[in-house]
């Protein structure tokens, strides 16, 4: 086990070993999809939370036993980012960039939501103050930040190109190789080297079978969602229809 996963699971078990003692909520900073699902299968008695249903970065969550779910006002809150008027649209990467900048770290930033005046950053409500603060531009464009609570989460803007295709079967491998234009052995070690994600979680066996409606994110190319599997073609493959974001 590397030395970043041994310390991962530590801060892991320190949390919730503070919920137990002090019967309190407690959590870690937000994790990425891998190591969520090293935590997973360690502490099955905690919630992953992000903010919203759809989340790809999540908190893990100690729930103490006087509450039955995170509340709107626990350790999540919203960064809103605007832009001045007539300003270009800014990209994920501009943001997240330019948050790191400031010097805070990875843990402290969630999802990042970008819409065509700005972004909704879910951030760790104990860092927000210091974050409106000093988040004041991205790159050399100014930003007007607040903060705001959960209930005010506007939904991600995302362009998305309709596709359909034949594939040879409802295989993880199969699927994500038509979806992002990769050969089927590119698609298989890619899924062994844990890039591939369904629904936000992470999925290292190519022969996962897909149903209609799932999420699929491979690292590094983008997200697509599986919106329908109708009939078979001439030649006995699958007919799919796949929406990818741009």
């Amino acid at each position: 086990m590397e030395k970043e996963e041994k310390l991962l699971l530590a801060q892991a078990e320190d949390k919730a070993r503070q919920r137990d003692n002090k019967n309190i909520l407690t959590h870690t900073g937000f994790l990425s999809m891998a190591q969520q699902a090293l935590l997973e299968r360690t502490h099955p008695d905690g919630v992953f939370f992000g903010g919203y249903e759809d989340a790809e970065r999540c908190m893990l969550v100690f729930l103490p036993d006087w509450l039955e779910e995170v509340p709107e006002d626990g350790p999540i809150c919203v960064l809103r980012g605007a832009l001045p008027k007539g300003a270009p649209k800014l990209t994920h990467r501009d943001y997240l960039g330019s948050l790191l900048a400031l010097g805070v770290e990875r843990s402290v930033i969630g999802d990042i939501l970008v819409q065509e005046d700005g972004a909704d950053i879910l951030v760790s409500a104990d860092m927000a103050d210091y974050l409106l603060q000093n988040y004041v531009q991205a790159g050399r464009t100014p930003l007007s930040c607040e903060v705001l609570p959960l209930s005010a989460l506007r939904p991600a803007v995302y362009e998305v190109k309709t596709c359909r295709d034949t594939v040879a079967s409802l295989r993880l491998d199969s699927v994500l190789a038509s979806m992002f234009s990769c050969s089927r052995g590119h698609a298989q070690e890619a899924i062994r080297q844990g890039l591939a994600a369904v629904n936000n979680r992470i999925v290292d066996k190519p022969d996962h079978f897909l149903s209609e409606g799932d999420k699929v994110s491979l690292r590094g190319k983008g997200k697509a969602v599986l919106v329908q599997v109708g009939g078979k073609s001439r030649k006995d493959r699958d007919c799919i229809v796949f929406e990818r974001y741009l």
